[in-house]
Formats: C-alpha cells, sequence, structure tokens
C-alpha cells in the first residue's frame, strides 16, 4: 500500500537523522513516550475544535512513532522492553486521538451518543483489535500484520481529514474507520485461520491449541 511505501521512505531518512541523534544523551524509551505526550495534546486540540492544528500535530507524534525505532537499531538498543512499551504506549495514544474526536463531536452537536460518537467507538474498539489479533496470532505461531487498514492507514487517514478541517468529512472518516478496522480484524483472523488449516504455527505442537493456551502467561494483554 502507498503508506506503507512512504512508511519505508521515512523510516530509511529516519535512520540517519538517529546516527546523529546518538551521541545526545537520549534513549528510544524517552521519544516514544515524548511521542505520547505530543499526541495527547494533538488530541486535547481535536477536543477543543483546532482541527488543523491537531492535524499537524499527530503528524508530527507519527514521526516521534517512527525514530524511537530508528534510534534503537542505530544505537543498539534494541530491547524487548522497548518494543513492548511502545506497542503498549501506541494504544494509549490512539485511545486518545478518539476520545478528542469523541469530545470534539459532543461538544459540536451538544447531544449525547450522536451517531459520531457511536462510530468513534466501534473504530477505537476495531483499531484495538487489530493490534490484538496480530499479538496474539505471532504469540500462537501465526502470521497476522497483513489486512485493508493497519496503523499507519488510520493514522493518514485521521490527519488527513483533521488538515482539511471540514466535520462532515471528518465524521465520514471516522464512520469509514469503523468499518474498515473491524473488516481488518475479520481479515486477520481469517489468514490465521488458514495458517491454523494448513498446520502452518511455528510454536503449536500436536496435541494443543488455542483454547489450551488461551489462559497462559503469554497471552498480549
Amino acid at each position: 500500500m502507498f503508506t506503507t511505501r512512504f512508511q519505508s521512505w521515512v523510516r530509511a531518512r529516519a535512520h540517519t537523522l538517529a546516527a546523529r541523534l546518538g551521541n545526545l544523551p537520549l534513549s528510544p524509551n524517552q521519544v516514544t513516550v515524548a511521542g505520547m505526550l505530543v499526541t495527547f495534546g494533538g488530541s486535547v486540540m481535536v477536543g477543543l475544535g483546532m482541527l488543523r492544528l491537531a492535524g499537524v500535530v499527530l503528524a508530527l507524534s507519527g514521526l516521534f512513532d517512527i525514530l524511537d525505532g530508528a534510534l534503537a537499531r542505530a544505537t543498539d538498543q534494541m530491547r524487548p522492553f522497548g518494543a513492548f512499551l511502545d506497542s503498549t504506549i501506541d494504544r494509549y495514544s490512539e485511545g486518545a486521538v478518539y476520545l478528542g474526536l469523541a469530545a470534539y463531536f459532543l461538544d459540536r452537536h451538544d447531544a449525547f451518543m450522536r451517531p459520531e460518537v457511536i462510530f468513534c467507538l466501534l473504530a477505537l474498539g476495531g483499531s484495538l483489535l487489530v493490534s490484538y489479533a496480530r499479538a496474539r496470532a505471532e504469540a500462537l505461531g501465526f502470521e497476522s500484520s497483513g489486512g485493508l487498514f493497519a496503523r499507519p492507514e488510520r493514522v493518514v487517514a485521521i490527519v488527513l481529514a483533521l488538515v482539511l478541517a471540514n466535520p462532515w468529512l471528518l465524521a465520514a472518516v471516522v464512520a469509514l474507520l469503523a468499518l474498515l478496522t473491524n473488516l481488518t480484524v475479520l481479515q486477520r483472523m481469517r489468514a490465521v485461520w488458514v495458517q491454523a488449516e494448513n498446520g502452518e504455527s511455528t510454536r503449536l505442537r500436536p496435541g494443543t491449541g488455542p483454547q489450551a493456551s488461551s489462559t497462559g502467561s503469554s497471552t498480549p494483554s
């Protein structure tokens, strides 16, 4: 997809920048947390109706999300906890954006549970499940990173809608995300089902299965 190719292009340039930042007393985890704080700030702006500025700020936060990984590779600081922290903070950041959108729609219509707010909740649930489906699949030895609307596509869609600052377009994008995020979950479920039917798991042994390991300590939260 275009966003995947664009992300690869940005990552290549982020590595060059990360190499220059490697001499600073700056850790990848600090960059990750800084990106979350920037996202929180952008989400507050969304709730306040500062849509264009919020779009710019959220686009900037996406650069932090790319830079932390590049910095970890450039400085040889790739650690399991760093990957865990990055993934967890991504979920907080995405939740904050949808919370800001819901606050914006509630304030705009001065009503409770408008359709747009319901779409925000559905899109948030779908977004979280997209990530969970991948994590759970990988824990069971399957590959499940595909699908129509992964996180890069979701970020780009929201940022573009905010920068254009059209309330109706923003509502339409959120409604579309409510549909496409959950469709992506179904796509990943189907991909895992096909692999399971073909016995392609790299970790499950004969006599085990998802039911046997569903309560194990390796279950992602």
